[in-house]
């Protein structure tokens, strides 16, 4: 998106104007589902925000809204690597896999996606930090691409691909898609979970946090002797 870059320098701004003025133990890097706070969704309730709580830490928030992974490789050493996490959550695959009105293709083929995410990976665990993979949650039945057609099927060669890459590389794995379809499965109306049938409400968030906290927890505990 044109915006993309104005709102890193927003984001970013305020992240260095927070009250916390150490290095993050961890950035949470991703699109607008990451970055969370929306209409009907606050700062706090985010699933940054309520991991950063649940275990006393700093988690910096870098999500910006309609980012895909070409563009997280692009900022990822100024302004993810400088601030020396210790771990990295990646979250994308919503806005690459997503066509848009009038076009005929995903905004990323799964195979770019793919190899942004091993560069991903390699960079920030040449930088010193960890990375932990999410796959992005499942859209709501009701919501529509360009092509007028459910976005899922899509979304879900991107969700394999990120498994793929986890296994490959040896990096934990969260999967809210999986967590997600398995709820609506159940039964959940996911409309429930979000704000428009794609960004998580409050709800959605806590859903987030839930399956992230035992997997970053686990990664924690070296850190924290």
């Amino acid at each position: 998106m044109n915006l993309s870059r104005f709102v890193a320098t927003v984001v970013l701004a305020a992240v260095a104007t927070s009250n916390h003025a150490a290095d993050p133990v961890v950035v949470a890097l991703g699109d607008s589902i990451t970055r969370g706070e929306r209409a009907g969704v606050k700062k706090d309730e985010t699933f940054a925000a309520l991991l950063a709580d649940r275990f006393k830490i700093e988690i910096a928030n870098a999500g910006i809204g309609g980012e895909r992974t070409d563009g997280a490789l692009a900022r990822l050493d100024k302004d993810i690597l400088a601030r020396k996490p210790k771990f990295v959550l990646v979250m994308y695959g919503t806005n690459d896999s997503f066509v848009d009105k009038g076009a005929k293709a995903p905004r990323l083929d799964v195979k770019t996606y793919r190899e942004n995410l091993v560069s991903l990976v390699d960079r920030i665990r040449k930088s010193g930090a960890e990375p932990i993979l999410l796959t992005e949650p499942r859209w709501a039945k009701d919501q529509k691409n360009g092509l007028g057609e459910d976005p899922n099927p899509l979304l879900e060669r991107y969700v394999d691909a990120c498994r793929e890459v986890a296994k490959e590389r040896g990096v934990p794995l969260v999967d809210h898609y999986r967590h997600w379809k398995e709820a609506e499965e159940k039964g959940t109306t996911l409309r429930e979970w979000t704000t428009d049938g794609c960004h998580p409400n409050p709800r959605g968030h806590r859903e987030l946090a839930d399956r992230i906290a035992p997997v970053l927890e686990k990664a924690l505990k070296p850190a924290k002797k």
